[in-house]
């Protein structure tokens, strides 16, 4: 029915309507004239015209709405299809996402167990590393006080040098509890730094004066670099800045080289930055404990740093207090060639 031409089906029905419409007409008219002949044809061509038409719309009308029908079911059909991918395409994104953020925390996780892992050998360390070394000054003063006690106090030899000894592990035992007080108040942010501005080459002349016994006590020359340069300003806290100079510099005097020792102090202008680095020609330090230098408590060679003296925290000092200034430290090595300490300050312009 639907593949049915309206136009044929109406014109079909059309002249089978006339033809009987005609029929009908001559069978009942008595007299057939002329003039009914001219009347009959007039009537046939209007019975054929309103039949065509009539027959036509009504095929049409109904045809178009069969089809709409279909058109209004199929896009329907098309609609909920349409819906249907976006329906899953929307389960895909989403068991996607799902998926993804699953992934990403197992990965945050996994992070996280790795650094509670690293911070529980650092925790393990750090202990054991405060434990040895307020060990070693507990244990000395306890045997030079028990050899007093059994004798020693009325033995004019020893009695005297057994006392200096204990004040000095006594000594020992209050600055590495100082420095460690000092680093919790600098990690914390209870130390509040005087920013001011001054002149960073007379600092470190101030410095370089009053560690000139030292240096020359160890045969170690130190220089400015460059000689020329009269002043540099910077914006920071004078004091802080002086105690990592000392430590830097000192630090630089107790790993000397035997022969031709240097620390050289340079200057590097780094456009809204001045770079401070401090240099010597001593034994270096290996590639393997650079990342670890500014550990505290931690030494690459435990035998001779103890007997140098210091608490082992001197370097982790220095850290904080830069890091304080929203500033940054490197250090760079190698054996037998020396180390180079390297900070920056903003400019005092």
């Amino acid at each position: 029915m639907l593949n049915a031409n309206p136009q044929k089906i109406a014109l079909n029905n059309a002249l089978f309507i006339t033809a009987f419409t005609l029929a009908l007409y001559a069978f009942t008219s008595i007299a057939f004239s002329a003039f009914n002949a001219l009347i009959f044809l007039l009537f046939a061509i209007f019975i054929f015209s309103f039949s065509f038409f009539i027959i036509r719309y009504s095929v049409e009308k109904f045809l178009y709405e069969k089809i709409r029908i279909i058109y209004k079911t199929i896009h329907k059909l098309k609609v909920s299809k349409k819906n249907l991918r976006d329906k899953q395409k929307g389960n895909n994104d989403m068991l996607e996402n799902v998926n993804q953020e699953v992934i990403d925390w197992v990965e945050d996780k996994s992070k996280e167990i790795e650094d509670l892992k690293k911070l529980e050998i650092y925790r393990r360390e750090y202990i054991g590393n405060v434990s040895h070394e307020l060990k070693t000054p507990i244990f000395n003063i306890q045997g030079y006080i028990l050899t007093l006690l059994d004798g020693g106090l009325d033995d004019p030899s020893i009695n005297k040098e057994y006392l200096m000894r204990t004040e000095k592990s006594i000594n020992r035992m209050i600055a590495i509890i100082k420095d460690l007080e000092e680093i919790s108040r600098l990690e914390t942010g209870e130390l509040k730094l005087e920013f001011g501005k001054f002149d960073i080459i007379t600092l470190v002349k101030e410095v370089v004066d009053f560690l000139e016994i030292k240096a020359k006590k160890r045969k170690v020359k130190l220089n400015i670099v460059p000689a020329a340069v009269k002043q540099i300003y910077v914006n920071a806290d004078k004091n802080r800045i002086r105690q990592v100079l000392t430590n830097l510099i000192e630090n630089s005097l107790k790993y000397n080289a035997d022969e031709n020792a240097q620390t050289k102090i340079s200057f590097f202008d780094m456009d809204e930055q001045i770079l401070i680095e401090v240099t010597d020609n001593g034994i270096g330090v290996s590639e393997q404990d650079l990342p670890r230098l500014f550990e505290r408590f931690y030494r690459t060679d435990k035998s001779r740093s103890r007997s140098e003296g210091g608490t082992g925290l001197g370097l982790s000092i220095v850290k904080h207090i830069i890091e304080a200034h929203d500033q940054t430290i490197n250090v760079r090595s190698s054996l037998g060639v020396g180390t180079t300490f390297g900070f920056t300050l903003e400019k005092g312009d």
